[in-house]
């Protein structure tokens, strides 16, 4: 079955997709259609269904990269009103099941064990690992925009199956990560210099306070990582390190839960047998893209 073509639809469009339509339908059922959130992910909705169907009547080289980039837009402005919608939906957050993952597996919360091996280098070059997801997400996407549609297309539509899948997670687990669910559990600090101090700014007011589970930075650098392995092998060994360091970090600096990473990767993992299955070849224009 290829659903570009029966149904109009990529497959990362019909997971963001479902994302954004649930989430709707939650907001709409639980603080009505009228409230603020609900109106934005209706807004949200009608837009893409806008964009994809712009696209289909006019199939060009320009209505397709609107169509592809379309998501980086919407998912940042998904990803910070989470703050305000997902606890709307939600009567609590889920760091104690997360938590208790952790402790049936290790004995105790992962990063409180990881205290064992807190030093200020550490914390500083994991923290450098950290923000390293931020250029390497956005560098990817032009760096394959600029290798043609084919390729984009594919890197998009495993990344964005990744994030609606993983807001989903979001939406229905929220939780806030060790480091907020459980400070009284940390008795080390986690000192550094100036990049550590850089990181726990970025990640204090870039965090919506709801995404923990799974962790979409070890999901989209592990998805990046073999992605690269696949097409540019360059890549892959220049980032192979500090994508082993991202994956560290996230327990390190007490962001997140094993189980978070557990879920993370079997989502990179599910994104990449996407990719490889419905291929370059799935992806084809029906009509010669017009300049």
């Amino acid at each position: 079955m290829n659903w570009s073509r029966k149904a109009g639809l990529l497959p990362h469009e019909w997971f963001f997709g479902a994302f954004l339509v649930i989430l709707w339908v939650r907001l709409a059922m639980t603080v009505g259609p009228s409230d603020h959130d609900s109106l934005l992910y209706l807004a949200l909705i009608l837009t893409n269904t806008s964009v994809i169907a712009w696209c289909r009547l006019r199939e060009t080289t320009l209505s397709w990269r609107c169509r592809l980039w379309f998501y980086a837009v919407v998912m940042n402005v998904a990803f910070m009103n989470m703050k305000s919608s997902v606890m709307k939906v939600n009567s609590h957050k889920w760091d104690e099941m997360l938590a208790g993952f952790d402790k049936a597996l290790f004995g105790a919360i992962l990063s409180v064990r990881a205290q064992e091996v807190v030093t200020p280098v550490l914390t500083e070059v994991l923290s450098f690992c950290y923000l390293m997801f931020f250029p390497y997400l956005m560098i990817s996407w032009f760096y394959y925009a600029y290798r043609g549609l084919p390729l984009f297309r594919k890197l998009m539509v495993g990344m964005f199956t990744i994030y609606g899948l993983g807001f989903l997670g979001y939406s229905f687990v929220p939780a806030g990560g060790p480091h907020l669910a459980y400070p009284g559990e940390f008795s080390v600090p986690l000192t550094g210099w100036v990049v550590t101090r850089f990181n726990a700014l970025i990640v204090e007011k870039g965090s919506n306070g709801v995404d923990v589970f799974p962790s979409l930075h070890c999901a989209i650098s592990c998805y990046l990582l073999f992605f690269d392995r696949l097409h540019t092998r360059w890549r892959h060994r220049l980032y192979l390190v500090p994508c082993v360091g991202i994956w560290c970090a996230t327990i390190y600096l007490r962001y997140h839960y094993f189980a978070d990473l557990l879920a993370g990767f079997a989502l990179a993992a599910f994104a990449l047998w996407l990719t490889s299955r419905w291929g370059n070849s799935s992806f084809e224009i029906s009509k010669p893209p017009k300049s």
